[in-house]
């Protein structure tokens, strides 16, 4: 399996710069939906790599624990501008909490066979 996607994490879990998380939160508080996807693109593909390990390195659980909360956290505040419409944001949020879960649990919680589309 490709790993490339634990690069991308890495960097994102950092917010180094050109991250999504890095965007989020830094002084430009911008939701970039090209940095999301790849974000979440890089947790699916986690996901699946990870279902069947029963350890794993703190970095990476740190960074799906701490990540899926701050967004969420953050992104509530009434003065975040969300982007529009309103349902890709919320899907968004969503997504990236079924994707904790699967991370923690091994299994997602959606009957198989599950597609996940691209937000």
């Amino acid at each position: 399996m490709d790993t490339g996607y634990l690069t991308i994490l890495r960097l994102e879990f950092a917010a180094e710069d050109g991250t999504f998380m890095l965007q989020l939160r830094g002084g430009g508080l911008h939701w970039d939906r090209g940095a999301f996807t790849r974000l979440e693109q890089s947790k699916r593909a986690a996901c699946v790599d990870y279902q069947t390990r029963d350890v794993f390195e703190r970095w990476i659980a740190e960074g799906f624990y701490s990540s899926s909360k701050f967004m969420s956290e953050w992104t509530s505040h009434p003065n975040f501008s969300r982007p529009e419409p309103t349902d890709y944001y919320e899907a968004c949020l969503g997504r990236v909490s079924d994707l904790c879960d699967w991370f923690f649990r091994g299994f997602h919680a959606y009957d198989e066979p599950h597609t996940w589309t691209d937000l």
